[in-house]
């Protein structure tokens, strides 16, 4: 098999997950890409966007969870780049200026040991050797230890640790061979790292695969405020689980892709909106409800907080108007610095969702949702 060949299987196999998981199906991997396929571009904390070549170093699993398609009882291509081959198609890639970062993830091959070492050896040859300076984000392997992890932070500018789910009862599920208190471990490690100045400086990152097993939304999300409090995650990803033809879970419902959206947006209002996980509406279930967004439905079943005066409201009273997020609300700060809001139409020059808002706003005391201000829309 050439290179070309093997590019194409392990960067489709990498498309199917946005934090180092890479769930994949049978038709993505027999389908071929074109290159611009293989390159993601993605927005970093300090708001640059770079393009990354997202691959997979091996799909060859010596693992058997039940949700992957790289599991080790599945028939299909398993595929293997050495360290140096990594290296040369990221740097003709960059040669090309088709790319200018790697984020870099791997099947478990042959051994934990000996995957991590391959990876990390990817990242030094970058680094050391042809002095790359640009974006490296690289997986941590649940069974990595501390010096790999070190080395890890040391050369790579963002990390990632997959939890997959939120308890150890539900990753036996899917994943029998995985233990949730050593991939936490993991996490406290790096938080001790980081008490030493160690640290990797676009964060760490976190993935959960949701409904594959019978775990609640509740369950993901207080677990994961309490990584965003307690271990200083960056990011969490949620990843809705669609069955995997050839695996133990292939006859089960696809998750729907609206559930994952809900955790996103709450995720969001965690990590940006400062709101608590006790703040967050869920059914009786302990799930997200599909049919209204977390703020919006939060704002209805707190109508005490509203309607709020849009030209005296503080930046946190700002963030938790549906329609309003942390640009809206320094845009209107700033707008109040030069003059007051006089009506929609302001509001809508500063790109503000008005239709979203203005059921929970007053401007200059009066309620945009009034018959004279909405005819100025």
């Amino acid at each position: 098999m050439n290179i070309t060949e093997k590019i194409e299987i392990l960067t489709e196999a990498a498309k199917f997950d946005l934090c180092g998981s890479f769930l994949c199906s049978k038709e993505a991997i027999q389908r071929k890409s074109t290159i611009n396929g293989w390159i993601y571009p993605t927005t970093l904390p300090d708001g640059r966007t770079v393009r990354l070549l997202k691959i997979l170093l091996s799909n060859d699993c010596i693992h058997n969870c039940y949700y992957c398609a790289n599991r080790r009882d599945r028939a299909f291509p398993r595929i293997s780049f050495t360290a140096d081959e990594m290296v040369r198609l990221f740097l003709e890639l960059r040669r090309r200026n088709l790319v200018d970062g790697l984020f870099l993830s791997s099947a478990v091959t042959k051994s934990p040991k000996h995957t991590m070492e391959q990876m990390l050896k990817v990242a030094e040859i970058l680094r050391e050797k042809h002095n790359f300076k640009g974006y490296i984000h690289l997986k941590i392997l649940p069974e990595s230890s501390l010096d790999y992890i070190e080395t890890a932070i040391r050369y790579a500018d963002r990390v990632s640790i997959n939890l997959e789910a939120p308890k150890e009862n539900y990753l036996k599920e899917i994943a029998p061979e995985k233990d949730l208190l050593m991939l936490i471990n993991k996490l406290e490690i790096i938080r001790r790292l980081s008490e030493k100045n160690i640290v990797p400086k676009s964060g760490i990152t976190t993935q959960f695969v949701v409904g594959a097993s019978k775990e609640k939304d509740v369950e993901i999300l207080s677990l994961t405020y309490k990584l965003y409090q307690e271990y200083k995650l960056s990011r969490a990803y949620f990843s809705a689980f669609q069955p995997i033809p050839q695996t133990p879970l292939e006859d089960l419902r696809p998750t729907s892709t609206w559930r994952e959206v809900r955790l996103y947006e709450a995720d969001f209002l965690i990590r940006r909106y400062n709101f608590s996980i006790n703040e967050l509406i869920f059914d009786e279930n302990g799930n997200l409800p599909l049919n209204e967004d977390p703020k919006t439905l939060w704002a209805k079943t707190h109508p005490q907080f509203f309607p709020i005066e849009i030209n005296k409201a503080t930046y946190e009273q700002l963030l938790r108007i549906p329609g309003i997020g942390p640009i809206s609300a320094k845009k209107i700060i700033k707008a109040r610095k030069e003059q007051k809001i006089r009506d929609i139409k302001d509001l809508k020059k500063l790109g503000i969702q008005v239709e979203r808002c203005k059921n929970y706003i007053l401007i200059n005391g009066k309620s945009p949702s009034s018959e004279k201000q909405l005819s100025l829309l």
